[in-house]
């Protein structure tokens, strides 16, 4: 059990570490002004996308629920915690993808966003983590 654990930490801190970088790289980007620069970035977009946030988040959720399979199930299923924090995963999975969107609109050169749009929007995940750590942690409900 507790290697499962330790598994869904790790790739919750690498799905993470992704959230909060992309939308970082998209503030980088949409202030870019040369080709080169934009070509750049668009790879390493792609590539932390691609590389570590989806297999990350992937992993997350496979040693989370194969945790809540073998222990945690009977004992937390009627939780209201859980359901909270599945609420929340739900939302974060939708931030995740909304990634994904503003990635293609980068790499098609159809950015709308200016840099400050971004800006605002990587600030999401903290709110999450913060929340659904609590959650877990804490148990409050």
């Amino acid at each position: 059990m507790m290697w499962l654990k330790a598994f869904h930490l790790i790739f919750m801190v690498t799905w993470f570490a992704g959230l909060f970088y992309l939308p970082r790289l998209y503030v980088y980007h949409a202030m870019a002004e040369d080709d080169t620069g934009r070509e750049r970035f668009k790879i390493m977009e792609r590539k932390l996308y691609f590389g570590i946030m989806t297999p990350g988040m992937v992993l997350t959720f496979l040693f989370g629920f194969w945790m809540l399979y073998d222990y945690a199930w009977a004992v937390y299923a009627s939780r209201g915690w859980l359901h909270a924090k599945f609420a929340l995963l739900a939302g974060l999975v939708v931030y995740h993808l909304a990634c994904g969107k503003w990635l293609l609109d980068f790499k098609h050169d159809r950015n709308r966003h200016s840099h400050l749009y971004y800006r605002w929007i990587n600030e999401i995940p903290v709110l999450f983590l913060f929340v659904i750590v609590i959650l877990a942690t804490v148990k409050p409900f």
